[in-house]
């Protein structure tokens, strides 16, 4: 009986360092293994072939400027308005002095009707695909993803959803993917700015939007709409992806690419721009720590009216900018540069 108990205490004492044991394992395990998964990217087939892709309208007011192709149809050629179209020789095209790319439109000369058609379908399949995720997170912030970080994952809202003027940031590798599902409009506030970070890619994001999306004044953008409705880009906005939309797209003196390289060089700006004082008075000075050479700056009120436009081409690491003509007041500070921009916000007192 003695050596019974004996084993039987034996066996008990060796369970519990089992069971520890397994324990400390499980608490070693890097926390990494337990993060969420990245869903697979959206396919957009043809349709990724154009930086801009509607079937009603394209329009632009002011002095906008595309990187890459844009295409419309059903509709023709006389519904995109404001780019100054002219017929490449094969009738196949145009061309206009506003876009780095082609301009495709349902009545131009074979094999642009059928090569059009192809990429609307595959533009409404890539929404379908999109709205049809199986969500990893459901309305997250009530819609209001203003100030958040947002990682990797399936994100879905039954409302509309809002990014105010402290914009959000995007995080994760360059591998990840993000699919946001929008069951009504999409809001980006006036001067708000998608940050990516971690090497996340503008490629790589998609917005499912159900209602509209629109991209408020000097905002700056990033990722790819599937859009149901309408995509409006308001005055100095920068959209760093793609604007594929089953009914319009507007622009407005906007900056549009599809380039990855865009969204680096807008990182670095934003980082390395410096302005001050902050707030000030009567003289901002804009100090460059870059290796890239600055175009302009157009500086907007808080209404979204552009009040003066400055030449920063020629500058040297720091300009000084005569501001007592502005009245106290919040003011958004557009500063471009060949292929990138960045926001910044400056206070007159």
């Amino acid at each position: 009986m003695k050596n019974l108990i004996q084993k039987l205490q034996k066996t008990l004492i060796n369970s519990r360092l089992f069971l520890g044991a397994t324990l400390m394992i499980a608490l070693m395990i890097p926390s990494t293994t337990m993060a969420q998964s990245s869903p697979a990217a959206v396919n957009l087939r043809t349709s990724g072939n154009f930086v801009v892709l509607a079937k009603t309208g394209i329009s632009t007011t002011g002095t906008t400027s595309i990187v890459g192709d844009i295409g419309l149809s059903p509709s023709a050629a006389t519904a995109i308005t404001g780019f100054n179209l002219t017929a490449d020789a094969s009738d196949e095209f145009a061309t206009s002095p506003l876009i780095d790319g082609k301009v495709y439109a349902a009545n131009y000369t074979s094999p642009t009707p059928t090569k059009l058609t192809t990429a609307v379908s595959d533009m409404q399949t890539a929404y379908t695909d999109a709205a049809g995720r199986s969500a990893d997170f459901n309305e997250e912030y009530s819609g209001d993803i203003t100030g958040q970080t947002l990682t990797t994952g399936v994100y879905k809202w039954g409302t509309d959803v809002l990014v105010s003027s402290a914009g959000v940031t995007i995080s994760g590798s360059s591998t990840d993917v993000w699919i946001f599902i929008i069951a009504q409009n999409l809001t980006v506030a006036n001067g708000a700015i998608i940050h990516l970070s971690g090497g996340a890619e503008a490629s790589n994001i998609f917005w499912q939007v159900a209602g509209e999306a629109t991209i408020g004044t000097t905002a700056d953008f990033s990722g790819i709409i599937l859009c149901k409705t309408k995509i409006d880009m308001q005055t100095g906005a920068a959209f760093s992806g793609r604007a594929l939309s089953q009914t319009a797209v507007t622009l407005d003196a906007n900056r549009v690419s599809s380039s990855t390289i865009l969204g680096i060089n807008n990182l670095t700006l934003q980082n390395d721009i410096g302005m001050y004082p902050n707030p000030g008075n009567n003289t901002l000075t804009v100090a460059n720590s870059t290796n890239i050479k600055l175009d302009q700056l157009a500086i907007y009120d808080a209404s979204g009216r552009q009040v003066n436009m400055i030449d920063l081409r020629g500058m040297q690491q720091e300009k000084s900018i005569d501001m007592s003509k502005l009245p106290p007041g919040v003011y958004m500070l557009q500063i471009q540069s060949d292929g990138a921009q960045t926001i910044k916000r400056w206070i007159k007192q």
